[in-house]
């Protein structure tokens, strides 16, 4: 299968003396996999959070996502990537209070220049990916926080991006909530999406097909691919 991450002897570092948040973390993930990134708090989850999507770049070693080389790409490139082929979902559901679901999916496309019609077309069509047809109009105090989280899922997929990167997407909800937005995600895998879900729920990540377990900055357990 193809590879849409690799990360080799990848480290970040910050400050002076340096601090290493992450250090020579080589990593694969195949396109379709289902993995949890696992590790408690300190542990280098944001930092690979943030390398994987983009937002930061490697002080030292290769970081390739979706067969871009990372390292060599501009500011304006890597927006690009970020808005065409990453999607991403957080703890917080980041939605704006005074519009409805549709436009706060909607808006997620500005960046791609889709014109106004289509992005309400595509948001429509990816509320119904995520089972909220009848909530189109709601604005997000109307809603629950499952379907809260569902709204910003729909606005992480609107775009088909290939790969979804989702940080503890469960840590607001309860857990009937939570178990809900797994099963969603397990079906956008099923239809092909990439799912990384970052999270210290050790728990939620052994539900997943793949876990990657980081400490200190490494990697010190890997699963391996579960194949279907």
């Amino acid at each position: 299968m193809t590879e849409i991450i690799r990360l080799k002897g990848v480290s970040r570092s910050y400050g002076q003396p340096p601090t290493n948040a992450l250090s020579e973390v080589d990593l694969m993930v195949e396109a379709g996999e289902f993995v949890a990134i696992v590790g408690p708090s300190g542990s280098g989850k944001s930092t690979m959070l943030n390398l994987l999507g983009t937002v930061d770049r490697p002080s030292a070693g290769t970081a390739t996502i979706d067969g871009a080389a990372v390292n060599g790409l501009s500011d304006s490139m890597l927006s690009a990537l970020r808005a065409y082929r990453i999607g991403f979902v957080f703890q917080q559901f980041h939605l704006s209070e005074g519009i409805t679901a549709t436009e706060n999916v909607a808006d997620g496309l500005l960046y791609t220049g889709v014109p106004r019609a289509e992005r309400q077309r595509r948001a429509h069509a990816a509320l119904k990916r995520v089972g909220l047809e009848h909530r189109l109009g709601h604005k997000p105090h109307q809603l629950s926080g499952g379907e809260r989280q569902r709204v910003a899922i729909a606005r992480a997929v609107a775009g088909n991006p290939p790969l979804l990167l989702a940080d503890e997407p469960t840590g607001n909800l309860d857990s009937v909530s939570g178990a809900t937005i797994i099963e969603l995600l397990h079906e956008l895998n099923r239809q092909g999406t990439t799912v990384l879900v970052i999270t210290h729920d050790t728990e939620l990540a052994s539900q997943l097909p793949r876990q990657i377990t980081l400490r200190d900055g490494r990697i010190v357990a890997d699963s391996g691919r579960v194949s279907s």
